[in-house]
């Protein structure tokens, strides 16, 4: 494993539909803050990861295990009453197509883009957003002091689709096969239960 880590980063690899990239983003922010290390947002498409990797939404795969979903549930409601996090909901659209707002994500400098998921995350994973409602989704964005029109206007860039493309691609080469996955240099962290791990390695780097 790696010892020394030159700059403290955490590199996530994100999609918007991923209700763990919701649960884990708060408790990753704080972690950063603690430790003092940049955040490195990678959006890529868990549709298009799964496709390449052979992999499925957990409530699809393991719904003929007995008593695997329901542990991961139980687990889940253990990590939102850890952080706190009871404003949590389904959206009611899930699973949603979320490759617009990530063309919209990698359309962005890196500041812009931590606001935008601060801005995104809460309307989706708490007041139920459907991100394919162009009005609703305007009125959020707007709101967060963004300009709706331009962003969907660079949606349709042929070169910011690759980016995202590409993104997914590379992200699934170096071994990612799903959300959230986060990396401290070349190590490899996959879920929301290994911050912890991620805490010790910034710390002891």
């Amino acid at each position: 494993m790696t010892k020394t880590i030159e700059t403290k980063t955490i590199e996530l690899i994100f999609d918007f539909v991923s209700p763990n990239a919701y649960l884990v983003w708060l408790p990753m922010c704080a972690l950063a803050a603690r430790q003092g290390a940049q955040i490195k947002i990678t959006p890529a498409f868990l549709g298009g990861m799964h496709k390449l990797t052979g992999n499925a939404p957990p409530f699809i795969r393991d719904a003929e295990v007995k008593g695997k979903n329901a542990y991961a549930s139980l687990e889940m409601r253990r990590f939102i009453a850890k952080h706190s996090l009871n404003r949590f909901k389904m959206n009611p659209k899930f699973p949603f197509n979320s490759i617009n707002l990530l063309r919209m994500l990698v359309s962005l400098p890196s500041d812009d883009q931590i606001k935008f998921i601060g801005a995104l995350m809460p309307a989706i994973w708490e007041q139920g957003l459907d991100v394919t409602d162009a009005a609703a989704l305007a009125t959020v964005l707007t709101m967060a002091g963004f300009d709706a029109e331009s962003l969907a206007a660079k949606a349709q860039d042929p070169a910011i689709k690759q980016a995202v493309m590409d993104n997914t691609e590379k992200a699934v080469e170096r071994g990612v096969f799903g959300i959230p996955t986060f990396f401290i240099g070349k190590e490899m962290f996959f879920g929301k239960e290994r911050l912890g791990q991620i805490e010790e390695m910034l710390e002891s780097s």
